[in-house]
């Protein structure tokens, strides 16, 4: 019998949703078309002048694709994406914030065509369709660097080779020169980077944190303090400096204005990253990647143990003939080198003080 594939309930309903919602969307494009006009489903995407009356399409356009391309490339990206996400966060955290990253950057995205429509008089603008799953492919990247941030890609057999946290802003590239052709319309430049801020935001200070099991921290932790999750970190080493000047005046005018709460050393200190280091410290960064699977990889040992107890205690007892295996357990260090990852994000390195040796030298 072939493996069934192990697929969390969350997960699971957005692949069916993306299915369903891009089928159904191409299918009613298809009865109507016609070479004089364009097509659009305005109970099913968002279309400015025309979806207000649908206001649930502020959220199910995030799962309407228009072609097999990018049909073919949401779904693989829900599917690895999703998975891991939903396992190292729980179904309730990742729906959250899946609601957060579908909603906020349609709604704006929807605000700023209405915006350039009152501007430039011209209807395009506000006939312009908002679907697609860029804001949360961007996301799922953008958690991505905050859970494995010393992670370096490699591809093409090591011809490039890439930290996680550089990819945010290599995607919205690739969006940008698509939006120049069919594939994807004007709207979806916009998306990208709303999509950038907003799930960046939620779980720089908003997102609740998984507690450390060994400890007494408080379960009503929110955001990640640490140093390596800074918004300059997904930006080039020479432009860092000017990024994180301007960022933290945004900041202190958000603080300012009671929109966002400033960390204090507690926070930065025991937050989801769990050492606040400076990023002169050696072992810092090492400490802070490695602490974030390991609180990963507790609850999944957790459900692990207890579905083998599950199954042991259901065995008939007279099936004791089978020769007894006695599996060690791994330290934490190398069950994180070998974890998930790893196997989601194709041939990786694990090597934290690359940077840090580059900017000493």
């Amino acid at each position: 019998m072939p493996p069934r594939l192990n697929i969390p309930p969350v997960t699971r309903i957005l692949l069916v949703a993306l299915l369903l919602q891009s089928v159904l969307s191409a299918a009613v494009r298809y009865r109507q078309w016609s070479a004089q006009s364009e097509i659009v489903v305005e109970w099913l995407t968002l279309v400015p002048q025309l979806s207000l009356f649908y206001p649930w399409t502020f959220v199910t356009a995030a799962l309407v694709e228009s072609n097999i391309f990018t049909l073919s490339i949401a779904g693989l990206t829900l599917f690895h994406g999703g998975r891991y996400l939903e396992r190292a966060w729980s179904s309730r955290e990742f729906a959250k914030f899946l609601l957060v990253v579908s909603l906020i950057p349609n709604l704006l995205c929807f605000l700023v065509l209405v915006m350039l429509f009152t501007l430039t008089r011209n209807e395009r603008w506000t006939l312009t369709t908002i679907a697609g799953t860029i804001p949360l492919q961007i996301s799922f990247l953008v958690a991505f660097s905050q859970l494995v941030p010393a992670h370096t890609v490699t591809l093409f057999r090591g011809i490039l080779s890439m930290r996680v946290p550089k990819f945010p802003l290599i995607y919205i590239g690739v969006v940008t020169i698509l939006s120049l052709t069919p594939l994807l319309t004007s709207a979806s430049l916009f998306l990208a980077l709303f999509a950038f801020l907003t799930s960046w935001t939620y779980l720089r200070f908003y997102k609740t944190v998984f507690p450390d099991l060994d400890s007494s921290q408080p379960t009503s932790m929110r955001g990640d303090a640490s140093e390596t999750f800074a918004f300059a970190e997904f930006f080039p080493g020479p432009v860092k400096p000017f990024v994180a000047a301007f960022s933290d005046q945004i900041f202190n005018a958000l603080v300012a204005m009671r929109v966002c709460t400033p960390f204090s050393p507690g926070d930065a200190s025991t937050g989801q990253g769990g050492s606040y280091l400076p990023r002169g410290a050696p072992g810092g960064v090492r400490a802070e990647a490695e602490r974030r699977r390991a609180l990963a990889l507790k609850a999944l040992d957790q459900r692990l143990h207890a579905a083998t107890s599950t199954r042991s205690s259901s065995q008939p007892p007279n099936q004791t003939s089978d020769p007894t295996i006695s599996i060690q357990p791994q330290s934490s260090t190398q069950t994180a080198m070998t974890s998930q990852p790893t196997a989601m994000l194709g041939e990786t390195n694990y090597n934290p003080d690359h940077d840090h040796e580059k900017e000493v030298s």
